[in-house]
């Protein structure tokens, strides 16, 4: 069932309203008669009565009846970011089909934007900026090469570079190490890691020189000290130092009582598609949920909803890229891999620090 048949009636649009799901974004409005007052489905502001409730295809609709748009969710830029994502969608295919690096001048021509308004909304939709996207396509473009060609030098020209220097000066960043460590499984990368308990139950996590690599969830501290090194099975592994526990008691606190987004540094690996849908989880808001759907379309890829729950998947950092956040389009919770139940608790916290957040603001 797709989304616009899900808001059929006034009865599954309340519902869409009580629950604030993000898939009903766009597709209705609800106008509070009390208030005068027309607002999305997502809006945080309090809950009015039912009866006085009565909804509208759009905001124009709305404001005919004579509505006026909440100041608070902004009901009236709906059009506009609809505009502004499929632009967006056309500029990404454009720098995946192009062989050559594109500057922000020529992308902002294509968007009929200024240079600084085009960076702007490129960034707010994918999470990273079009020059970071452009990287992330390279780097994706190097791994395939690494893994494929017979050796550095063939991946180096498979991949588009034309000088070695170029290539090693920027394979360091794309790749968290040099190609040659890349091609022999990450032989030589020092990992330091360390486990504790939580209100999760145990939690693992593990970094290099860059920053944290690896967070995982679990009952058992054994099994997860497995698991990463399996995962790394050529790296150099120690007990954590000083600066990793402090970052392991700052994931500690953060589950106890999630207030805000985790500040560490990180060390992400991942497909360019990958650090894509990571980024977009990073941006939804403590105590809310976005559906696979709506992720899938915030990258300007609205037809990968699987690849998107297979990205989730294979994230490694727990919390700090919070997965947990997806559900499904229908609002059930959809798997998570270090457990369901854990999952339904950090959606819990996070939606009870959130409610409480907003009624202390309202009063």
């Amino acid at each position: 069932m797709n989304d616009i048949a899900r808001y059929e009636t006034d009865t599954q649009r309340w519902q869409a309203v009580v629950a604030r799901e993000h898939s009903a974004d766009g597709q209705f409005i609800y106008a509070v008669k009390t208030t005068g007052i027309y607002c999305r489905p997502i809006c945080a502001a309090r809950l009015p009565k039912r009866e006085h409730v009565e909804f509208f295809v759009n905001g124009a609709a709305a404001a005919a009846a004579g509505y006026r748009p909440c100041k608070r969710c902004k009901p009236e830029q709906i059009a506009v970011a609809q505009q502004q994502t499929k632009m967006i969608e056309k500029i990404c295919r454009l720098l995946e089909q192009s062989e050559a690096t594109l500057t922000l001048d020529v992308l902002a021509q294509h968007a009929q934007m200024s240079r600084f308004h085009f960076q702007r909304t490129f960034k707010k939709i994918i999470g990273v900026t079009p020059k970071q996207y452009q990287q992330a396509l390279r780097a994706q473009c190097v791994q395939i090469a690494l893994h494929e060609a017979p050796s550095v030098t063939d991946a180096m020209y498979a991949a588009g570079f034309n000088s070695s220097g170029h290539f090693y000066q920027g394979s360091d960043a794309m790749l968290g190490m040099t190609p040659t460590t890349f091609r022999a499984g990450g032989a030589a990368v020092d990992i330091q890691f360390g486990t504790a308990t939580c209100a999760l139950g145990m939690v693992l996590i593990a970094a290099t020189s860059k920053g944290v690599c690896c967070i995982e969830l679990g009952d058992n501290a054994n099994t997860l000290i497995e698991l990463l090194q399996r995962r790394y099975p050529r790296a150099n592994f120690s007990p954590m130092t000083a600066q990793t526990a402090q970052w392991l008691q700052q994931l500690i606190r953060w589950i106890e009582q999630p207030q805000s987004a985790l500040q560490l540094p990180l060390d992400i690996q991942g497909t360019a598609f990958q650090r894509q849908v990571w980024e977009a989880l990073r941006a939804i808001p403590l105590g809310t949920t976005a559906s696979y759907t709506e992720i899938a379309a915030r990258i300007g890829k609205p037809k990968a909803v699987r690849a998107v729950a297979t990205a989730c998947a294979n994230n490694q950092l727990a919390l700090i890229i919070p997965c947990h956040r997806v559900i499904r389009g229908n609002g059930e919770l959809a798997g998570y891999r270090w457990g369901i139940e854990r999952k339904r608790e950090l959606l819990r916290r996070e939606q009870s620090l959130r409610a409480a957040d907003d009624e202390q603001k309202i009063n």
